[in-house]
């Protein structure tokens, strides 16, 4: 099992700070995202906001391709939801593999708990790098999520707190990296990774870093 490395913070990436960031959702329509592999009715907008309903999903991914940096959002999860952050991701191929996925799962709900791997928790680089837990609000509150990808540095913010923050380059089995060969991409797109499930996203938006 690879363990999450713990590194030291970076002064310049203020949590707070919001210069710099462009919205990637008008609240109205997809526009600058599309549709991979998706199902009933794909992403929806409603109310300004965008939702992965219980009979749709798929991989809703930005159009333009991003390499270094900060991306913010807002989720909700219906009891026992399940999605991702894409990151990095082709168009083709499973994101979580081919790119990276950034877990959101309603993993306090009966049907997780106490059943899956510590790198399947909300905020885990799936199947790679481990979140801690503890920090998801309840099933109907929204929550504030935060990635910043630095080259092979990938910190995850969930509520105001870093669970994740690693150092993909000192990834060096065989068996991770043949199975995950996306944790080596330095650009990709970035997206929603649904499964069926209702989740809502909202405030969606992204600040490239140099």
């Amino acid at each position: 099992m690879h363990r999450s490395i713990v590194l030291f913070a970076l002064p310049w990436l203020s949590l707070a700070a919001e210069p710099g960031f462009q919205e990637l959702f008008d609240g109205k329509s997809t526009a600058g995202w599309t549709l991979v592999k998706g199902h009933g009715p794909g992403y929806v907008v409603k109310d300004g906001i965008l939702v992965c309903p219980a009979d749709g999903g798929g991989n809703l991914f930005t159009e333009k391709e991003y390499g270094n940096f900060i991306f913010r959002y807002e989720y909700r999860l219906a009891p026992g939801g399940n999605n991702g952050v894409g990151i990095r991701a082709p168009l083709d191929g499973d994101a979580a593999y081919k790119g990276m996925e950034v877990q959101i799962l309603d993993d306090g709900h009966a049907q997780y708990k106490g059943k899956i791997r510590s790198e399947q928790h909300t905020g885990s680089v799936y199947d790679v790098a481990p979140a801690r837990t503890g920090f998801q609000k309840p099933a109907g509150e929204w929550n504030e999520g935060e990635i910043m990808a630095m080259g092979s540095l990938i910190r995850v913010t969930l509520n105001g707190v870093v669970i994740v923050n690693t150092d993909l380059s000192l990834v060096q089995e065989d068996s991770v990296l043949s199975k995950h060969p996306g944790i080596r991409r330095a650009a990709g797109h970035i997206g929603f990774l649904g499964h069926g499930t209702l989740v809502e996203f909202r405030n969606i938006r992204v600040k490239e870093l140099k």
